[in-house]
């Protein structure tokens, strides 16, 4: 180990382009720097969605005070919290194909002399300060913006980026500068910089990464909102069509269900709501349909409170609103469904599979019964109720 570090404070006097490094080899180099994991709550300064995922982030120290936490979804976006030692200047974490600096693309982060918090990404055409390019690069960040923040003596930046392909091992690129970047955003020579390979499949001490917490957000969100929306709402309409004969039977079961099912429903948006500000997806379509349906089942909700009396002119109104707003909201239910599970697991056949036959299932029951209701044979309380008399002819004889 000794020999190691001499190693590398000679590559430093030397000026020398140092090795390449993994992560669990320059833990010695400052043992302190592992304590940066659990000094500070960074869901106490920074703003969503980071302070909503930090808290369960692998935190990993890399080198000097450079500590890296890091999360990957399922759509291999990454997102990624550096944090660093800060006094003056800039400090940047880059990735790299080769592990050179040349052809690396970069976020760089700092605090102004006035005070105001900047974050750019650059494109490092080649070593020379002019081919540094600001605000290009080949990094694809996300609609989240950049953050950097300045809590205490250190620097957070925070981003979110996507790559093309998942590779458990990355070439990032560390470097910082104690001199301010000009008005235009250029760099200046940078203090100190290495290379370092980290292993972005494990956690820090070596436990493997899982995303097994936004995972488990997703399913609880589909297994809600197929129990709701693609089940037990369905169900309720089914039977208040095809069950009249059997009053009021088909009238409490109806109630009993539909409010289940507004109640699954209800855990489904609230659910969605927890994992989008957790995640920051790009799904406006399965947000908006959602958000939709949450009013529609509201205002179905509320129509029970003022159902009218049978013997009312508003009574008929009152069916015509609540038949179709019922209709309505189980057919944007199930396409909001069938958006969730293309999003959520473009990947895997088990959900398709699933709420198909479910689906199908559904769609069968209603084409069925409805033949057997056109032809009389259920969902008319006369057809299977005498009427209260019957009349029959009689002669009339003269008296």
């Amino acid at each position: 180990m000794r020999t190691f570090v001499g190693f590398y404070v000679l590559c430093l006097l030397l000026g020398q382009h140092l090795p390449l490094l993994l992560a669990d080899d320059v833990n010695f180099i400052n043992d302190s720097t592992q304590n940066l994991c659990f000094a500070t709550r960074l869901s106490d300064f920074l703003p969503p969605p980071y302070s909503n995922i930090s808290d369960s982030m692998p935190c990993t120290p890399l080198w000097n005070t450079f500590v890296l936490r890091y999360l990957e979804n399922r759509d291999n976006v990454m997102t990624i919290i550096v944090s660093a030692l800060y006094t003056t200047g800039w400090v940047g974490v880059g990735f790299s194909r080769d592990g050179r600096m040349v052809g690396s693309s970069a976020m760089v982060g700092w605090i102004t002399k006035k005070g105001h918090a900047k974050i750019k990404q650059y494109y490092l055409q080649g070593t020379e300060r002019d081919q540094v390019v600001p605000d290009q690069g080949e990094l694809q960040l996300q609609k989240v913006p950049p953050v950097v923040a300045l809590h205490g003596a250190m620097i957070y930046l925070a981003f979110q980026v996507k790559f093309t392909v998942r590779v458990p091992r990355r070439a990032v690129i560390l470097a910082f500068s104690t001199a301010y970047p000009s008005k235009l955003g250029r760099l200046t020579k940078h203090d100190d910089k290495t290379t370092v390979i980290v292993d972005f499949s494990k956690k820090a001490n070596g436990v493997t990464s899982k995303e097994t917490s936004d995972s488990t957000e997703k399913t609880k969100h589909g297994v809600m909102a197929i129990l709701g929306w693609g089940i037990l709402l369905p169900l309720g309409a089914i039977l208040a069509r095809y069950l009249r004969h059997r009053d009021p039977l088909w009238y409490y079961l109806h109630i009993g269900i539909q409010f289940t099912g507004f109640i699954f429903g209800l855990a489904t948006v609230i659910l969605g709501i927890r994992l989008y500000n957790r995640i920051q997806p790009n799904i406006p379509a399965h947000r908006g349909i959602g958000i939709f349906l949450l009013t529609l089942s509201i205002l179905q909700v509320l129509a029970f409170f003022a159902r009218p009396h049978k013997e009312t002119k508003m009574r008929r109104y009152w069916n015509w609103y609540h038949h179709w707003i019922g209709r309505i909201s189980l057919f944007f239910g199930a396409v909001n469904i069938v958006l969730g599970i293309r999003m959520a697991y473009s990947g895997e056949d088990g959900w398709k599979i699933g709420y198909g036959f479910v689906l199908a299932v559904t769609l069968l029951a209603f084409l069925v019964l409805e033949i057997f209701r056109i032809r009389g044979s259920i969902g008319s309380p006369s057809s299977h109720t005498p009427p209260p008399f019957e009349t029959h002819p009689t002669s009339t004889s003269s008296v």
